[in-house]
């Protein structure tokens, strides 16, 4: 029997090709000769609402955010306040170790007692040498030099007195006190560190002045920068609350660009109301803007401005709209006609030509050409349901 099967199954295989070409080719068949309307997908061209939006990611950031620094150096002694701590303008936030800085001004007070000993003995000597001169014992010179000697000790003791003034100034930075009313958002130093005040001061201290009142910074590319305008409404999202939408309004397109890899982007500031204070700074928002709008607007799938027939243009069939107005084989004025749509008619697919208007990623309007409400329009083809292509084996019985 396996000797007889072996004997058989190139015959069978035969006839299983065979078999397999006649479904395939019954299938092709009967796809074809089946009505225009089940061999493509059609959606009817509506009346509706549409609004353009374009779309960038932004940061949170407070209005107004302060940077507290220091002035001198020092090691921190103690700290006030922490993260989330509200503030008032003039509270202590910390105070660094004074010692240095008290000695400082304790050595520039004894400077102006001594410039004020030297400056009563230069007068004194100028006094007598008044004196002298008008007795006619002393000549002018030593009159002169007594004059400039006690002029040169009133100059030291300014200068003395300004050293004691800085110096009490520098004691008095020791205190950091927090320039501005509002909430401690970042602390970089901890009791016991050093801060050294050199050529760039640093910072001890971010405060946010009002957390209620946010800014949005969003760098939006060159191309759709055109479109946007000052006072312009805008929606955004946040991940921390993915059901909720937030709105805010443009404040301020900067003229300054950013390019990075030859992308050219603007920063676009919108201003936002928090007062529930949920909106953190630094928090990533999805901002969109509406650029355009319409109202009761001719709208169309944009899978239908997409497809293609696969055998082309219907050029000889169905020129004439049912309306009298010509379709397919009307040519359109240039610069007229930016798009095209197919319509279905008994023998096939035939191109509309149309005037394209706004999107919003998923329809189109149509402000102009040979298309009306109602009208079907195709948006793509159906598959054979027998196509070797969808993957459905072809299972024959065998005898």
């Amino acid at each position: 029997m396996i000797v007889k099967k072996l004997l058989r199954s190139p015959l069978a295989l035969f006839f299983v090709a065979v078999a397999a070409i006649a479904a395939g080719g019954a299938a092709y068949r009967q796809f074809h000769m089946a009505a225009p309307e089940q061999q493509y997908r059609l959606q009817d061209a509506e009346r509706g609402d549409i609004s353009q939006t374009v779309s960038a990611n932004g940061t949170i950031n407070p209005v107004t955010l302060v940077n507290v620094g220091t002035q001198v150096s020092g090691t921190v002694k103690k700290l006030y306040v922490d993260f989330n701590s509200k503030v008032e303008k003039g509270q202590i936030l910390l105070e660094l170790d004074d010692a240095l800085l008290s000695a400082q001004q304790k050595q520039s007070m004894a400077n102006v007692r001594s410039a004020t000993a030297s400056l009563e003995l230069a007068s004194a000597n100028e006094t007598r040498a008044r004196s002298l001169f008008a007795q006619e014992y002393i000549s002018q010179q030593e009159l002169d030099t007594a004059i400039q000697a006690r002029k040169a000790a009133e100059a030291q003791l300014q200068l003395a007195r300004a050293a004691v003034e800085k110096d009490s100034a520098n004691l008095a930075y020791s205190v950091i006190r927090s320039p501005v009313s509002g909430v401690v958002v970042d602390r970089a130093v901890d009791i016991g560190q050093t801060v050294a005040a050199s050529l760039q001061t640093p910072t001890l201290f971010k405060i946010a002045q009002d957390l209620s009142k946010m800014q949005i910074h969003a760098n939006f590319a060159e191309a759709d920068i055109g479109n946007i305008r000052i006072g312009q409404a805008v929606h955004f999202t946040v991940d921390a609350f993915p059901g909720r939408h937030f709105q805010g309004e443009v404040m301020q397109v900067r003229l300054n660009p950013t390019t990075q890899q030859n992308v050219v982007t603007y920063d676009v500031v919108v201003n936002v109301d928090n007062p529930e204070q949920i909106l953190l700074p630094g928090m990533t928002a999805y901002v969109s803007i509406a650029v355009a709008e319409r109202k009761d607007a001719l709208l169309v799938p944009n899978a239908a401005l997409r497809f293609k027939p696969a055998n082309g243009d219907n050029q000889k069939r169905g020129n004439a709209h049912p309306g009298g107005v010509a379709k397919g084989g009307s040519t359109p004025k240039p610069g007229v006609f930016s798009g095209k749509v197919y319509m279905l008619e008994q023998s096939g697919p035939v191109p509309v030509n149309v005037t394209l208007g706004i999107t919003d990623g998923r329809s189109t309007e149509i402000t102009g050409g040979d298309l009306k409400a109602g009208d079907r329009i195709v948006v793509g083809e159906m598959q054979p349901a027998a196509s070797t292509a969808s993957g459905s084996p072809i299972r024959l019985r065998m005898f």
